[in-house]
């Protein structure tokens, strides 16, 4: 079930979001979940290439295959939030 939210939004704003729906042909509300969808998946890029950046100063003699490697990486930085 979705969750209503409030948002309160200048003028400009508003009309930014209502073009941004016209010219896809979806409603404000669609635009704004498309807009958070994007916002996660950029936060999730940069807190993978951060490991990855992090992991390639390791030095490390035994390095797991890349099914394990990614495994843990989802576990340690996908869903279970921003903290």
């Amino acid at each position: 079930m979705a969750s209503r939210l409030e948002v309160r939004l200048d003028d400009e704003r508003k009309q930014r979001l209502e073009e941004l729906g016209e010219a896809e042909g979806v409603p404000i509300s669609e635009v704004v979940r498309r807009l958070i969808d994007d916002a996660w998946e950029e936060v999730m890029r940069a807190r993978r290439i951060a490991a990855v950046e992090r992991m390639a100063q390791l030095e490390i003699e035994d390095v797991p295959d890349p099914d394990t490697l990614s495994r843990e990486l989802e576990k340690t930085y996908e869903p279970g939030g921003l903290s």
